[in-house]
C-alpha cells in the first residue's frame, strides 16, 4: 500500500512515497546547468516539491534515432526500458533516492548507471532501491549528462571555465556532493558514502577514485564491469586532442560557433551525432571523459598506479564486453587494492545470450520480478546473496556476514573471487576459457 508523505528539509518541503519499509523520493534536484556549461548545486526551491514520480532524463540520442533495427539497441530496449515512458529534457540534474522507513545514520549508496557514455537514465528498470532499504542502506540513483551534452570540447568553454569536457563527470561529482550536504536530511550518514556504478558508471567512478582532491567525500568503491585500466588506446585523452572531432562535430550540425550550438534544437544535435558516426568509427572516444587538468589531473595510466585509499568492490560478467579482458584489468586492479571481487557466472534465462554485460544489475538491486525472463529459485537465491554482501558493504567495507558464503579479498598472486555459478555461491577462480568462448561465439547481446 502506498502513501503520500511530506519531508521538510532546509532546501525545501518533499512531498514522496512510502511502501513498505522504504520511502521514495523521486526527480530530487541537485543542481542545474544551461548547455554546454557546468552544474551549480541546487540549495533551494520553493514551495512543496513533488518527488512523487521521476524527473526528467537527460537528452540522448537513442531518444531521437531508435535504431530499432540494430540487435544490441533492440535488445537493451526490451531488457530495461521497454514499457517504461521516458521524458527528456535539459534540466536533468536529479536524484532518485529510496531510504528505509526508520532512516538515521544510515549508510549510503549513489549510483551511476551506463550507457557507453552516450545514454542511460537513472529509473530504468533496474534502478530500484526498496530492496537495498529493507536491509538497512539508502540507494541514490543519479542522472548525468551524455553524448554531446556531456563530453564536448571546445576552446571557448576552455577560455569561460578553465577547463573543458567532462560536463558529465563533473554532474556525478556534483551529485555525490550534494548528497554529502543534505543526505542527513533523509536520515543518511554523510560520512559513509559507497560510490557505485555499472560499465561507463563503474569507468567514471574508477576516474573519481583517481583524483586525491575527493578525498573524504566517498568511503568505497563498487565496480560491476568497469574497473582496471583498460587498452592505452582507449584511454582518455587531453580535452585539447578532442577539439578537432567537436569542431567537425560543429560544422555537421551547421554552426560556426559554440554560441550557435549552443541554440539549435536538440535534434540538431543529435542529427549531428547520427552523420559524425556515419563519416568515422572512433567517436566512441571522444564522447568520453577527458584529461582535463581538474577532474583527471593526468593521464590514467599514471593516475592509477595511486588511487585513493578506499574499500573496493569489483565485478564482471561471463559475457562481458571483451570479458576476458574484463576480468584481467578488474583482477589486476583488485589484487593491488585489495578488493573484494565476484564473477558473475550465472546465465539469464529466456535466451542464450548467457551471462551478458549489465545482468547482474537485477540481481544486486532484487528487481528480477521486473523483468520478462522466466528467473528461477536459483536466480532469487543469488539475488538475495548480492543484496546482502552489497548491503554489508556499505555498512562496513566487509561483504561478509555469518548467514553468506565466506568472501574473500582478492590476494596477491591468483586472482580469488566469489564464483556466482549455477549451483551454488564460493570462492574460485574466474573462468577464462568459457569468457573466451563466449566473447568469440556469442558477443554482444542480441534479441
Amino acid at each position: 500500500m502506498e502513501r503520500e508523505i511530506f519531508l521538510n528539509t532546509p532546501c525545501g518541503t518533499l512531498r514522496g512515497t512510502e511502501t513498505g519499509r522504504c520511502k521514495r523520493f523521486m526527480g530530487v534536484p541537485f543542481a542545474s546547468a544551461e548547455r554546454f556549461a557546468y552544474a551549480k548545486p541546487v540549495d533551494r526551491w520553493d514551495g512543496v516539491l513533488d518527488a512523487t514520480k521521476p524527473g526528467p532524463a537527460c537528452p540522448q540520442n537513442r531518444a531521437v534515432h531508435e535504431h530499432l533495427e540494430h540487435p544490441t539497441r533492440l535488445f537493451y530496449k526490451r531488457e530495461y526500458r521497454e514499457g517504461i515512458a521516458f521524458n527528456y529534457g535539459e534540466d536533468c540534474l536529479n536524484l532518485n533516492i529510496y531510504a528505509p522507513k526508520d532512516a538515521k545514520n544510515t549508510p549510503v549508496v549513489v549510483y551511476f548507471y551506463g550507457g557507453g557514455f552516450d545514454s542511460g537514465i537513472n529509473w530504468e528498470s533496474p534502478f530500484e532501491g526498496s530492496a537495498l532499504a529493507e536491509r538497512g542502506v539508502i540507494t541514490v540513483f543519479a542522472n548525468y549528462r551524455v553524448g554531446p551534452l556531456g563530453y564536448l570540447c571546445h576552446a571557448d568553454v576552455k577560455a569561460q571555465y578553465g577547463r573543458e569536457g567532462n560536463f558529465g563527470l563533473d554532474d556525478q561529482l556534483t551529485a555525490i556532493r550534494w548528497v554529502k550536504a543534505h543526505i542527513a536530511d533523509f536520515g543518511g550518514d554523510p560520512e559513509n558514502i559507497t560510490l557505485m556504478g555499472q560499465s561507463a558508471g563503474a569507468i567514471s567512478v574508477q576516474y573519481l577514485c583517481l583524483n586525491h582532491d575527493l578525498k573524504g567525500l566517498f568511503r568505497r568503491a563498487i565496480m560491476m564491469s568497469g574497473a582496471g585500466l583498460f587498452p592505452k588506446f582507449s584511454l582518455p585523452k587531453p580535452a585539447e586532442e578532442a577539439r578537432a572531432y567537436w569542431t567537425q562535430y560543429l560544422e555537421l550540425a551547421g554552426c560556426k560557433t559554440l554560441e550557435e550550438l549552443r541554440n539549435v534544437p536538440l535534434e540538431t544535435l543529435f542529427d549531428a551525432v547520427e552523420k559524425i558516426k556515419s563519416l568515422r568509427k572512433d567517436s566512441i572516444y571522444y564522447t568520453m571523459p577527458v584529461v582535463d587538468g581538474v577532474l583527471l589531473k593526468d593521464a590514467v595510466d599514471k593516475l592509477i598506479k595511486d588511487p585513493l585509499p578506499l574499500d573496493y568492490l569489483i565485478g564482471y560478467t561471463n559475457n562481458d564486453m571483451y570479458a576476458p579482458i574484463m576480468a584481467y584489468i578488474g583482477n589486476r586492479f583488485g589484487r593491488k587494492n585489495g578488493a573484494y571481487i565476484y564473477y558473475f557466472d550465472l546465465n539469464a534465462p529466456g535466451d542464450d545470450n548467457r551471462a551478458f554485460h549489465s545482468c547482474d544489475l537485477r540481481y544486486v538491486f532484487g528487481t528480477l520480478d521486473l523483468s520478462w525472463r522466466p528467473y528461477g529459485e536459483r536466480d532469487h537465491e543469488a539475488s538475495n546473496e548480492m543484496l546482502d554482501y552489497l548491503a554489508n558493504f556499505a555498512k562496513t567495507g566487509d561483504p561478509n556476514s555469518a548467514n553468506l558464503p565466506a568472501w574473500k579479498t582478492a590476494g596477491g598472486v591468483r586472482t580469488r573471487v566469489l564464483h556466482i555459478a549455477p549451483k551454488a555461491t564460493k570462492m574460485g577462480h574466474a573462468h577464462y576459457f568459457t569468457m573466451l568462448k563466449n566473447m568469440l561465439t556469442k558477443g554482444d547481446p542480441k534479441a
